[in-house]
């Protein structure tokens, strides 16, 4: 329920959605599923598929508030953060400074050094070159340097005898990092409070479908680790957040080598636009803290309404 009278206008929400970057589908569900959300928590919204009308789409709308369920390049790189700091309008999640950093993975495991936390060698390199030569011993991984959602991974196994073939649609740069071994768990962070520690289990890696298809992963919340690791996995999440100067909502992913105790455990990423659709991860962990999703969405607004 909204804060206030009920005599009190229901603030407008535009809700961003869609856009063009390579996860438009995901951005497509999670806009929708918040939007349904939103209107059952009692907010008036509108839906904006965000193009290069956007201004116009915006002051067409004339919101209070703008939710940001955009993912990928331009939706949560920090691009439509500066576009709506200039347009003066107040919007959800982090602004440009902690969006851009994030996204860029460089940058960020520099941001994560600096705050101490445990994260892999990795370095930057040509596609050409990576295609051609093993630019680091295996195992490893190449990724777009600049993208989220799993979107263009390759895993290079132990023994591999031959460089990955990257598909014509990778960056001429790419991210190569050392593989990290172990199970996969993710903390959201809400605010100033780590919410919950999920193990995803799949079958193989955890990739776009897994991400979001339905029954491509399956989500263990509470994780079952030892305290400890739970501890720490909160904690790093906490740090990260604060490192990247994140706001509202984000998520951190890890890798846990259980042999090797908490020496075992690295962070990978921070996730500044965490999905929001019915196999997401932040609302299940919302969920196990009492907060339904209309409550979860309700927040993020709120939150972002009390900013100056």
């Amino acid at each position: 329920m909204l804060a206030g009278s009920a005599s009190s206008a229901a603030p407008k929400v535009a809700v961003l959605l869609g856009g063009p970057s390579a996860e438009r589908e995901v951005s497509l569900s999670s806009g929708r599923e918040c939007a349904k959300a939103l209107r059952q928590a009692g907010y008036e919204v509108v839906e904006i598929d965000a193009g290069r009308d956007l201004p116009a789409r915006l002051a067409e709308a004339a919101p209070d508030v703008v939710f940001n369920a955009l993912h990928g390049r331009w939706g949560e790189d920090g691009c439509v953060q500066g576009l709506m700091d200039w347009l003066g309008y107040r919007y959800t999640h982090s602004g440009v400074l902690a969006s851009a950093l994030a996204m860029d993975k460089t940058r960020a495991k520099q941001a994560f050094r600096d705050a101490g936390l445990p994260v892999q060698d990795s370095l930057i390199a040509d596609a050409a070159e990576v295609r051609a030569r093993h630019v680091m011993p295996p195992p490893y991984v190449v990724k777009p340097n600049c993208e989220g959602s799993s979107v263009g991974v390759y895993i290079v196994h132990d023994g591999a005898n031959s460089p990955p073939q990257l598909s014509d649609a990778m960056p001429a740069r790419v991210m190569v990092e050392t593989y990290a071994p172990g199970r996969e768990l993710t903390v959201a962070v809400l605010g100033d409070r780590a919410l919950a520690v999920t193990e995803i289990v799949t079958d193989g890696w955890y990739d776009y479908d897994a991400k979001y298809k339905p029954g491509g992963s399956r989500h263990v919340v509470p994780a079952e680790v030892p305290a400890e690791i739970a501890a720490a996995c909160c904690d790093y999440a906490l740090r990260a957040h604060v490192a990247l100067g994140c706001q509202g909502l984000s998520r951190s992913d890890f890798r846990w080598d259980e042999g090797r105790g908490l020496d075992g455990l690295i962070i990978l990423e921070t996730n500044t636009q965490p999905g929001m659709t019915p196999t997401s991860l932040a609302p299940e962990q919302a969920a196990q803290n009492g907060m339904d999703f209309p409550a979860l969405c309700a927040w993020i607004v709120e939150e972002a309404l009390c900013r100056a």
